[in-house]
């Protein structure tokens, strides 16, 4: 996707101003799978929004290939995604890829696996989100099989171009096909989430404001 249109792209824009919660539970009443299961934060503070850029990981051939050299094709503004098979005795990511990312504008990186140098991403405030983390390198254990391709993110489907959305909670893939549908429907759940906490803030009981706001159906598979 081309820089201008990263830039300007007002679905990724919405999902920015949402919580994981909002956009899993907008899933769930419309029979979507997208959320990214143990896949977590290095930082809780950690926020990120963008589209993603796919590679996926197999183990080692005789001679081994690449783990890969992709970040200069990766957009501003794009998330990479790595599926590693959700492998933690190789990572795929260390500091230098962090590096370059963050000094090219990358919104940061998923993966089912592990990543290494953590404190430099830390330090930058650039988003790893991952399985676990160790210092063991992937080079010689693993190499890329694909790239472009559609990925397997702690149980969720991703595809090149999916929105993904990450916060203190984890991450979710925002499947393109449905995005104005996911979207929306989570508009509407954190709109109703806030107007609870208003009339609870008014005197309400939260009996009462759920009721009013019909909460314990907003979830439900329509």
């Amino acid at each position: 996707m081309p820089d201008d249109k990263l830039k300007n792209d007002k679905n990724v824009e919405r999902a920015a101003k949402l919580d994981t919660t909002a956009i899993s539970d907008a899933m769930d009443r419309l029979g979507i799978a997208g959320q990214c299961l143990n896949i977590k934060p290095l930082d809780p503070r950690f926020r990120l929004t963008g589209r993603a850029f796919t590679i996926l990981y197999g183990p080692a051939g005789t001679p081994p290939g690449t783990v890969g050299d992709y970040i200069e094709d990766v957009p501003p503004g794009g998330v990479v995604v790595l599926d590693n098979g959700g492998r933690e005795n190789a990572t795929v990511w260390g500091d230098i890829l962090t590096w370059v990312a963050n000094r090219r504008g990358v919104a940061g990186t998923v993966i089912d696996g592990a990543c290494r140098d953590t404190h430099l991403a830390r330090e930058l405030g650039y988003p790893i989100y991952s399985r676990s983390y160790s210092m063991r390198t992937g080079k010689d254990r693993i190499q890329v099989e694909a790239m472009g391709g559609p990925v397997n993110i702690g149980d969720a489907r991703v595809n090149q171009g999916d929105i993904l959305r990450g916060d203190a909670d984890g991450v979710v893939a925002i499947p393109q096909a449905h995005e104005d549908a996911i979207l929306t429907n989570a508009e509407q759940i954190d709109a109703a989430e806030s107007e609870i906490r208003r009339l609870v803030n008014e005197g309400n009981t939260l009996t009462e404001a759920r009721k009013k706001l019909g909460y314990h159906n907003l979830q439900t598979k329509r």
